[in-house]
């Protein structure tokens, strides 16, 4: 296995927010590629996972518990450890899309099929992901990348995502998500609408594979139904679960107290299905 951790570091200079002294850490996580076995196998598909943890922390558990689930299916799997408060929008957007980036252009060394990785968030992370998924030809991406066909995510997986912040009544946003990602501009309407991410969904957002729950109070399933009724009408295909029972932050379902009696533990072999169907390269491992 090959398990490396690379830094990921943000040219602040082009940018027009304050900057911090964190790095974010790309680990990287690849199945048995001796030659011996890589000879057999063709370049696999690659899950970039984004913790949860309201752009304050992120989540261990929705990291390397998440990873290892994929990689036990045969599919390359790498975590990004972004820029949290006091960081503030686009920073780790930006890094985001530096980490698809990286991992194409180095699809050979690592394996990995370029024209395959699908960005996996949870929560906040979901939040990241789907901006990936709706921003990344937007005016940052340009503005830091220049060429930003590159950057787009080929499929995006979303855990029970913080995507709205102007539904009618204020139970359904995740507030402090986005006071920490935009700091002193968390009361700037411009922004708040910008980063309302299902009124940013186009024929560009990739397919897209979207769970809540049902008892999830602190980001409601109103967040993943209004993203999954805009991915529709914009003609994206997309899968969507809403189970019942559970709460907020359950990552793989079955690491939480008396999660074991919920249906949901069975989402990451949905969701491996769902990537090996939709991706067309299942590796029998």
């Amino acid at each position: 296995m090959i398990y490396e951790t690379i830094d990921i570091n943000i040219d602040y200079s082009k940018l027009s927010v304050k900057s911090t002294d964190y790095v974010a850490k790309l680990k990287i996580y690849i199945p048995n590629n001796k030659d011996e076995v890589a000879k057999y196998t063709a370049d696999r598909t690659t899950v970039l996972i984004l913790p949860g943890g309201g752009y304050r922390m992120t989540s261990e558990r929705e990291a390397e518990p998440i990873a290892f689930h994929f990689l036990q299916r045969g599919i390359n799997a790498a975590i990004l450890y972004y820029s949290v408060e006091p960081a503030v929008f686009p920073v780790s957007l930006l890094e985001t899309l530096s980490a698809v980036k990286f991992l194409r252009d180095n699809s050979e060394k690592y394996r990995i099929n370029k024209d395959k990785i699908v960005i996996c968030g949870f929560s906040a992370g979901g939040h990241l992901a789907a901006s990936a998924g709706t921003l990344w030809n937007k005016k940052e991406a340009l503005a830091y990348f220049g060429d930003v066909q590159h950057l787009r995510p080929d499929g995006l997986i979303l855990g029970y995502p913080v995507i709205i912040n102007d539904y009618d009544g204020e139970s359904h946003i995740h507030k402090g998500s986005f006071n920490n990602l935009l700091g002193d501009r968390c009361d700037d309407k411009q922004m708040l609408e910008y980063l309302c991410l299902d009124k940013q969904v186009s024929k560009d957002t990739p397919p897209t594979f979207i769970w809540s729950t049902f008892e999830d109070k602190a980001v409601p399933c109103e967040n993943t139904m209004r993203f999954a009724a805009a991915l529709r009408k914009n003609g994206v295909p997309f899968e969507l679960h809403i189970y019942e029972k559970g709460g907020h932050g359950l990552a793989t379902g079955d690491l939480v107290s008396n999660s074991t009696e919920y249906r949901l533990k069975n989402w990451l072999n949905e969701v491996c299905d769902w990537v090996l169907d939709t991706r067309s390269d299942y590796i029998d491992c």
